[in-house]
């Protein structure tokens, strides 16, 4: 998956902008190591079901049975792209601060050569609500720690930021995150 800048929505009122300025550069790079948004391998999709035969299918249930036979963490190499600086899967250093709201831009994206749909998973740095798929609003606002990020779409989410550590995200099928398919992030306390 690549991951795109997109903007911090809202920050902590402790967290003043003099002080985000100083500790990442000048005032104009907005918010650049605070925005992010994630692309994947993946294309056109239809929303309603996980047809056999078609690439809408999930891994097990594709047109890709053969590949899916072959591929293993030795041949096969997952990927996490943070497109603000090209950074990948375990070198992505995200950092935030309690009380940030960040919008994040998940796309998976056709470009590869298995697009899947992927399970993006952030572990207990906060909860996220799913604003829209493939620019559409989402009415059903519920907080989440999981998406299925299917081929070809674009999700975006709101991550409430609530609790300081150093914190995982992930594809949440195994195989993926086995092979790279993960980081970790900072968040420190307000």
């Amino acid at each position: 998956m690549k991951l795109v800048p997109a903007r911090l929505v809202t920050q902590s009122a402790a967290h003043d902008q003099a002080e985000h300025d100083h500790h990442h550069g000048d005032a104009g790079d907005d918010h650049a190591a605070h925005d992010h948004a994630a692309h994947d391998h993946a294309g056109h999709h239809e929303h309603g079901g996980h047809a056999q035969g078609t690439a809408d299918g999930i891994e097990w249930e594709d047109d890709m049975v053969e590949v899916n036979r072959m591929t293993t963490p030795a041949n096969m190499r997952w990927k996490l792209v943070d497109r603000s600086d090209g950074a990948e899967n375990a070198a992505i250093s995200w950092r935030f601060r309690v009380g940030d709201r960040v919008k994040v831009r998940l796309v998976n994206e056709m470009d590869s050569d298995h697009p899947m749909h992927h399970p993006f998973h952030v572990h207990g740095a906060g909860r996220f609500l799913v604003l829209a798929r493939d620019g559409e609003p989402n009415p059903n606002l519920v907080w989440k720690d999981t998406v299925l990020v299917r081929t070809g779409e674009t999700v975006d989410i709101l991550l409430d930021v609530t609790n300081p550590g150093r914190w995982m995200a992930h594809c949440h099928i195994a195989e993926h995150h086995e092979s790279g398919m993960m980081f970790s992030f900072d968040v420190e306390p307000a």
